[in-house]
């Protein structure tokens, strides 16, 4: 099974994500990721990415299965690293949950879309975990940092309203796919949460 297909339409790179149940990060993933993004930066027909989810579901987060193994490469912040460094923009389209590494995914994107039903979050603490992928230190470049440290540390999944004030998504559209491109063909140039001030 292929965990992330690609085609490229209309100068847009499609990468869909299928891990079932719910996409999550699991490392034959993480290798997929980083090298469907090389492939759509390498590509010349290619002006733009986005990265969405099967199921119902952005990411969920991490593998499960891997907690208390040594963590193998490529790593969550290798696959981000992929996401920041490609030349072209990358929009996050979110359908469901995109939580944890998931929503981190979704910090290193140029843009994040979602429809009304979806949700973001870091809910690791849940788990006794820090977000370690770079949620700690992006988030705040999108919402206040007093906002941030509630979100964290309550674990909550913030619905796409809420999101969309709080800043921690870009729009909400009534079609993923029209949306996600529309976005993505609007917003040419890199838009990196890095970049901005805390």
């Amino acid at each position: 099974m292929h965990l992330v297909t690609t085609h490229v339409e209309a100068g847009i790179a499609w990468l869909k994500i299928n891990n079932p149940p719910v996409n999550a990060l699991s490392r034959d993933l993480r290798v997929a990721l980083i090298e469907d993004i090389s492939a759509a930066s390498a590509n010349a027909d290619v002006r733009a990415v986005v990265l969405s989810g099967t199921n119902g579901t952005f990411i969920a987060g991490a593998d499960l299965k891997e907690f208390g193994h040594p963590i193998t490469a490529p790593t969550l912040p290798e696959v981000i690293a992929s996401i920041e460094a490609c030349p072209k923009p990358v929009i996050a389209a979110i359908e469901g949950p995109a939580l944890g590494g998931g929503y981190e995914i979704a910090l290193a994107c140029d843009g994040r879309v979602a429809l009304s039903t979806a949700s973001v979050g870091l809910p690791e603490g849940t788990f006794g975990i820090i977000p370690g992928a770079g949620g700690t230190v992006r988030l705040p470049r999108l919402t206040d940092a007093a906002k941030a440290l509630e979100i964290i540390t309550s674990c909550r999944l913030v619905k796409a309203p809420e999101a969309l004030q709080l800043g921690m998504i870009d729009q909400i559209v009534p079609d993923l796919r029209e949306g996600a491109a529309t976005f993505a063909l609007e917003h040419p140039a890199k838009r990196l949460v890095r970049d901005l001030p805390p």
